[in-house]
């Protein structure tokens, strides 16, 4: 009871001592108070003079107390943003409550209420800091900028573009204000198919190539955070990726991800999810950044028409869209038809004359396909690059892709042809060692590119394979983040083969890779 009894009174002696200095109660609050003389304004300067302030002011005045000094001069002359520079003298002659915003030397932001004291000539100033909240609506504001700028391109630009070119530029553009704007470093952009609801990549920047495949449907369950966001519209943010099961791993290592949907006209058209590898890593106002930025992203990616419709309405993408969809079955006709002539050479000379008409004609189909397409498309659209696009050393050239991902040939098909490439695919290191035997001649091929990891060879494997077919090797790796339990790269390079393409590659990866490879030293 004594110390109770104690408390009460040290309580009550605080409340005394505030009702006695009213200083005491202004020293707690969260804003600067501060009264200041003021004078008329005069062409020599600050016109006032502060008489006194609480502590949080005298805070941000520097060493020296504010008292007996201009209230501008105390805060270092601050800049006043508005059209009225003279706030407090502009308060006492119209005996009114004035508002300014002042930026300071260190670039913060204070936001001054001025109200006059009746019958004399000062004023009482509130003054708060309103430095994040500037800085928030700054960056909200450039960040719907940088939005608006996303497909800012000119009628006549936009004629001269492929719908391909535009997607690229699209994407360009979302991965540049993503990181140098928002700070995320890792994203992927999905558009969501209508008619099926599944969730197609557009985009994926520092996604694992497992994550980037993977084969996600618009719904709220066992579609992973991205296809709960795209059936309910709502936004996620996911603060422990290790304790929420929606969560399924898309950056290595990722922490914490956010994901929202991109809307159009309040509907669905996909998702746009952000990833890092910290805990926690994402705010409620990294939510509003993100989703501010998606609705300009929706709104570009309608006025681009990158939509499956749009790809659907033009004859030159239909036959791109054919030759897609033959690719990977033509070349399991070259791959069984090499099979089989392999254990036929030196039994029936018929035989292996009817299978080597069959690969022909199975390469004329496609080279067929591309020269029909070439001429269905108009003139102003054809597939001619602008001067700084084209790659003259990639045209003409013969490409052998080996991996089991059908994902990885079939884009190495859609990326190389457009450059002229003619290519063909292998699954396995048994594969490609057939189709590198049956090809020797005129037909073989100026570069190989194969995974490390082969169903049945790691990339060294298949290496020591080919040196015992070819003179020389032009081989270039595949590897997804640097992962080689093999060593084949590391072996591979003491044999004299550097070059390595990281998956998921870009596209300007890829046509580089393949040009390097063309211009070296080939290994013998």
């Amino acid at each position: 009871m004594a110390t109770g009894g104690g408390s009460l009174d040290r309580a009550a002696d605080v409340a005394a001592s505030a009702a006695r200095s009213p200083a005491v109660i202004l020293d707690q609050l969260p804003d600067g108070v501060v009264v200041v003389d003021v004078a008329p304004p005069t062409a020599a300067g600050d016109a006032t003079c502060v008489r006194w302030s609480n502590e949080l002011f005298a805070s941000w005045c520097g060493p020296r107390k504010p008292e007996g000094r201009g209230f501008f001069e105390a805060l270092c002359d601050p800049e006043v943003i508005g059209i009225d520079p003279h706030p407090f003298a502009t308060a006492v002659a119209g005996n009114a409550v004035v508002a300014a915003t002042l930026r300071t030397k260190d670039n913060r932001y204070l936001h001054v209420l001025a109200a006059p004291v009746p019958g004399s000539h000062s004023v009482v100033a509130a003054v708060r800091d309103v430095t994040h909240t500037i800085l928030e609506q700054q960056k909200r504001a450039a960040i719907h900028q940088a939005g608006q700028k996303l497909a800012d391109l000119s009628p006549s630009e936009l004629a001269d573009m492929t719908v391909q070119e535009r997607i690229d530029l699209l994407k360009s553009n979302i991965i540049h204000y993503s990181k140098d704007l928002l700070q995320f470093d890792v994203v992927e952009i999905r558009l969501l198919d209508q008619q099926t609801g599944r969730l197609e990549p557009l985009l994926a920047e520092g996604m694992q190539p497992e994550a980037e495949a993977r084969i996600l449907y618009a719904r709220p369950e066992h579609n992973g955070v991205t296809g709960y966001v795209a059936a309910t519209g709502r936004s996620y943010l996911c603060a422990d990726t290790t304790k929420d099961p929606r969560y399924l791993e898309g950056c290595k290592g990722a922490k914490s991800s956010l994901t929202v949907p991109l809307l159009l006209h309040d509907h669905v058209i996909g998702t746009f999810n952000v990833e890092t590898p910290e805990p926690g890593g994402f705010t409620d106002t990294d939510l509003q950044f993100l989703e501010i930025f998606s609705r300009d992203v929706a709104a570009a990616l309608n006025t681009l028409e990158l939509l499956v419709a749009e790809k659907a309405s033009t004859a030159a993408e239909s036959i791109e869209a054919i030759h897609g969809a033959v690719a990977l079955p033509v070349d399991d006709i070259l791959n069984d038809a090499v099979n089989v002539m392999e254990r036929y050479i030196g039994h029936d000379a018929d035989v292996v004359e009817r299978l080597q008409r069959i690969l022909r004609n199975a390469r004329d189909i496609k080279q067929v396909i591309q020269k029909v397409g070439e001429k269905m498309k108009p003139s102003s659209a054809h597939a001619q690059f602008r001067q700084g696009e084209r790659r003259p050393a990639l045209s003409g050239r013969r490409i052998l892709v080996v991996d089991a991902d059908d994902q990885v040939r079939v884009a190495a098909h859609a990326l190389l042809e457009r450059y002229g490439c003619t290519v063909e695919t292998a699954r396995d290191g048994a594969e490609a060692t057939s189709m590198v035997r049956a090809a020797l001649g005129r037909e073989a091929y100026d570069v190989i590119i194969s995974d490390i990891r082969l169903p049945d060879l790691s990339g060294y494997q298949l290496l020591l394979k080919l040196q015992e077919i070819l003179e020389h090797v032009p081989l270039v790796l595949m590897t997804g983040f640097g992962y080689d339990p093999g060593h084949s790269i590391v072996k591979a390079r003491q044999a004299g083969i550097d070059l390595v393409l990281f998956k998921p590659f870009r596209i300007d990866q890829l046509l580089d890779t393949v040009e390097r490879a063309l211009a070296a030293p080939r290994v013998a």
